[in-house]
């Protein structure tokens, strides 16, 4: 419990949920983007535009998308980064798609025991509101909890704050070339 309180603390778009010993944790990012929804979706369904959004340091190279937008049923595979030299194979499937609204990924092999991602996406009188609500529990038990503590925690942090800033990036210099 007191690992709970301070990952939450240091940690506050990270929630940890505890049942039977296994350790669910989730993180939620919220961000306004200058475009219109129509403009957002565009971007954010096409799988390939992932590799901007993620930082070079991170080691991320999309390695099979039979798809220019998601769909339900569409399989992307990933290499990531995960130590130097140790690159593992991720896969996710699209398991929901609300056009314009919201978009589901699930990972079916890769490096977590569980990676749920809800991206949404929600309409505002001066842009989009997109949101991140990711659900994830780590593979190896309390060995996986403590990787969790000493790096996971902060390297999905490190690539959310990057997205974020990358998508501002993007999005101003959409617009920019656009007025």
């Amino acid at each position: 419990k007191q690992d709970q309180k301070a990952l939450s603390q240091h940690c506050p778009h990270i929630k940890v949920l505890q049942t039977n010993k296994t350790m669910i944790y989730q993180l939620k990012r919220e961000q306004h983007i200058n475009c219109s929804l129509d403009e957002a979706w565009a971007f954010f369904s096409t799988p390939r535009n992932l590799d901007k959004l993620t930082p070079e340091s991170v080691g991320f190279k999309i390695t099979h998308c039979n798809s220019e937008t998601a769909h339900e049923g569409q399989m992307i595979g990933y290499k990531v980064k995960v130590a130097p030299f140790t690159w593992v194979t991720w896969l996710t499937e699209i398991t929901k798609v609300n056009d314009k609204e919201s978009f589901v990924d699930d990972q079916r092999i890769g490096p977590y025991k569980v990676w749920h991602h809800t991206h949404r996406f929600q309409e505002q009188e001066d842009g989009v509101l997109m949101t991140d609500d990711v659900t994830y529990v780590m593979p190896f038990g309390i060995l996986g909890d403590i990787v969790h503590a000493l790096f996971v925690k902060n390297k999905l942090r490190h690539i959310f704050d990057e997205r974020k800033r990358l998508c501002e990036q993007y999005f101003s210099a959409e617009n920019a070339s656009v007025s």
